[in-house]
């Protein structure tokens, strides 16, 4: 039987800050082994290797196209769970593939079950917050999410030391256990079932032209997805630089853990001050400082004006930067896109999810496959994502209700 008492908001954010970060342990832990599945099933061509990456993205895109429509008909505990028996079976097929394309397949199924977690827990979230208030509750779940992939490279290093790349994907099945067993014991249906929408073409059409018929969440959701495809870029580049680029391979988790805990900061910093400044202004004033970081990486690494010396400490200041934004915007645009929408917020959540995952890993892609052993492919993607979605920011002229 379904539990009936909501959890107290301690519990709540720590839960579902976990499994976000379910998602994020799905692509960081899997960074230190890329170059060993590269070795052994796309020798040929390592650069494929980082498929393995944008292939969960992409399949968590498609999936949240379904997941949030389905929680609107079928209420949000049955299609999140789903969604974790989807993610388990990839991770088992994952496991035995013996082939680049069998492991991508895999990947793309378990990021369409990984969609559930991701998409249904925030329409838990507008079922019980709006505005400002939400955005807080976002910022503090994104600050657990940072903890994760600050160990999560190391722990997949370790793992691939005694277990080979394939334990990582057993470590994958062990968190969907644990926090798919959490879920189900601890939180309560959201979503009444009078308040329930009838799963047929017509209502899903209306409520996709509805949610894409609003001017503000229209923007709003290709600002996040330009936004995500700067966080992706560089999620898919940076092993391959610290390794070929500046021959830190062998420390890259200690270096990315590092990163992580310092541009994890960003999520207190947004819940402090959203309340008081408004979700609007804490973006734009965050893409225009890292639009300004990114114009100076372009200049350095393009034209090669740093000295040696400098290009990795610079790398790795931009590098914390960008993640920190993602700490400071992603919440917000999210909450932006939502507000309006909390009638169908399953619906909404599932097609703002959709469109700027999908956007950000077609982005993503060709960033990635662009490394040509220096950083300057990979600034010139990221600083045209920021540009893009702090122009778009300045079309989002009418307030959106944020209290």
């Amino acid at each position: 039987m379904a539990p009936q008492k909501p959890l107290k908001r301690l519990e709540f954010t720590v839960l579902f800050g976990m499994m976000f970060a379910t998602i994020a342990f799905s692509i960081d832990s899997m960074l230190p082994a890329l170059p060993e599945i590269g070795r052994e099933l796309t020798p040929d061509n390592l650069n494929r290797a980082q498929l393995i990456l944008t292939s969960f993205v992409l399949g968590m895109g498609i999936g949240t196209f379904f997941m949030g429509p389905l929680s609107d008909t079928f209420g949000r505990r049955r299609v999140l769970l789903s969604g974790f028996v989807l993610y388990g079976i990839g991770t088992v097929l994952a496991i035995y593939a013996q082939t680049l394309e069998w492991v991508l397949a895999a990947r793309v199924l378990q990021g369409i079950g990984a969609a559930g977690p991701r998409v249904v827990t925030t329409a838990i979230i507008r079922d019980q917050y709006a505005g400002r208030q939400m955005a807080k509750i976002l910022s503090f779940i994104f600050m657990v999410f940072t903890i994760v992939p600050a160990i999560a490279p190391s722990m997949g290093a370790i793992i691939i030391h005694f277990f080979g790349w394939r334990g990582v994907f057993g470590a994958f099945l062990v968190f969907a256990l644990v926090f798919g067993g959490w879920f189900f014991a601890r939180q309560p249906e959201t979503l009444p079932v009078e308040k329930r929408r009838e799963f047929t073409a017509r209502k899903l059409f209306s409520g996709v032209k509805e949610v894409w018929g609003n001017r503000t969440v229209r923007i709003a959701v290709i600002a996040q997805g330009f936004a995500l495809a700067a966080l992706f870029s560089m999620l898919s580049s940076t092993q391959q630089i610290f390794d070929k680029t500046f021959g830190q391979g062998d420390n890259f988790p200690l270096w990315f853990g590092a990163i992580a805990v310092v541009s994890g900061t960003a999520s207190i910093v947004n819940a402090t001050y959203v309340v008081r400044l408004g979700m609007r202004l804490l973006i734009r004033i965050t893409l225009t400082v890292q639009l300004c970081i990114s114009t100076f990486m372009v200049l350095g690494f393009w034209f090669g004006l740093y000295p040696d010396w400098l290009q990795f400490p610079a790398f790795i200041f931009w590098q914390a930067s960008v993640f920190f934004v993602a700490g400071m915007v992603l919440g917000n645009l999210n909450a932006i896109a939502l507000e309006p929408m909390g009638h169908i917020a399953g619906m909404a959540a599932s097609i703002t999810s959709a469109i700027s995952t999908v956007l950000a890993a077609g982005v993503a892609v060709p960033v990635g496959l662009a490394f040509n052993g220096t950083p300057a492919p990979l600034t010139i993607g990221i600083l045209f994502c920021i540009a893009v979605s702090l122009g778009l920011m300045q079309f989002i002229r009418t307030e959106t209700n944020e209290h």
